[in-house]
């Protein structure tokens, strides 16, 4: 008989940040940059911890050449040669401890990923890209999940940071086509309990819609977030400037499962064209000190302690409910 799990769970539409007393005088006073050890490499990771998807829209060079510059972080899509990797190496030597080389699991990724991390030795994250994480085969190599038993797995199989979200992306129907998913905020609570437990680290992937819904990310305990939808339509995106009929510019944006990129989980949207992408990462990163500012956070690494979620949306009795992250 199928089980129904009664307890609430909740998306980041669901909650906003309480704010609290704070000693800040000014969001220029606030932090952003974390230096995080990983518990299996043991490698040090410095910047701020916010990451371009590795979309073949949104995680190419031309974003990583401006994301570094401001110390953020891109997983590159998959689909670039080893030539291609070469040259953005030469003419990037500073950034390339702020990018990661993407792989699938097939054999045919992995040789490539092989290739491109002998051509390029300082090229040392590596994100799996892999749609489920539940799959014994995908153990071996890591994917998405959204549970803190198989967070624990995938750590103590090697992973550093797991990522975490199925479905909460805006051009991903893995919810709709397979009534699959976990609401995200929920998502990440449990998962960053199970991760930090093993000293292990979580990206919460997919479902921020705007700088506040990147806060909520970072207050219920993520180490890292992930973001496509916020960082597409712009100049450092791939695909074509498109001119509608009407005048208005466009851009595609798909997920990694759509029909675009050969597979049937994720749709193909028009973006409206927003120009560079700087004035999208000040916005984040404003939106970021400026949460921190209200909780009382010097430093981001100290928001999923100062954060009380308050729940916004009516239960089925109409009474509300306050969520407190623990340490």
């Amino acid at each position: 008989m199928p089980n129904i799990i009664n307890e609430i769970k909740l998306d980041f539409k669901d909650v906003l940040l309480r704010p609290k007393r704070s000693t800040l005088k000014s969001r220029a006073d606030v932090d952003l940059c974390r230096s995080i050890t990983f518990r299996n490499s043991k490698r040090t990771y410095k910047g701020i911890p916010v990451i371009a998807s590795n979309m073949d829209t949104v995680g190419t060079f031309e974003m990583a050449q401006v994301l570094g510059k401001h110390r953020l972080f891109t997983t590159i899509h998959k689909y670039y040669s080893v030539d291609e990797w070469k040259k953005f190496a030469e003419d990037n030597p500073d950034i390339l401890d702020h990018v990661a080389v993407s792989s699938g699991s097939g054999d045919e990724n992995f040789q490539h990923l092989q290739e491109i991390l002998e051509a390029i030795p300082q090229v040392t994250f590596i994100c799996l890209d892999v749609a489920n994480g539940y799959s014994q085969h995908f153990v071996d190599y890591a994917g998405n999940v959204v549970t803190g038993e198989m967070i624990e797995e995938l750590i103590l199989s090697g992973a550093d940071i797991v990522k975490v979200g199925i479905g909460p992306g805006s051009v991903c129907t893995t919810r709709i086509k397979t009534g699959v998913g976990y609401p995200q905020l929920s998502c990440v609570m449990e998962c960053a309990d199970a991760a930090h437990g093993l000293q292990g680290h979580i990206v919460s992937d997919g479902g921020c819609t705007c700088a506040g819904d990147v806060a909520k990310a970072f207050g219920a305990g993520a180490d890292f977030v992930m973001i496509g939808g916020l960082f597409a339509g712009h100049d450092q995106c791939g695909g074509e400037l498109m001119v509608k009929k009407d005048g208005t510019k466009v851009k595609l944006f798909y997920g990694m499962s759509s029909e675009t990129a050969i597979a049937s989980e994720g749709k193909t949207v028009e973006v409206p064209y927003r120009g560079d992408v700087n004035e999208t990462i000040l916005d984040i990163l404003g939106g970021l000190r400026s949460a921190c500012t209200y909780t009382g956070a010097a430093k981001l690494k100290e928001l999923p302690k100062r954060a009380t979620f308050i729940r916004c949306t009516q239960q089925v009795n109409s009474v509300y409910s306050a969520i407190t992250v623990k340490e």
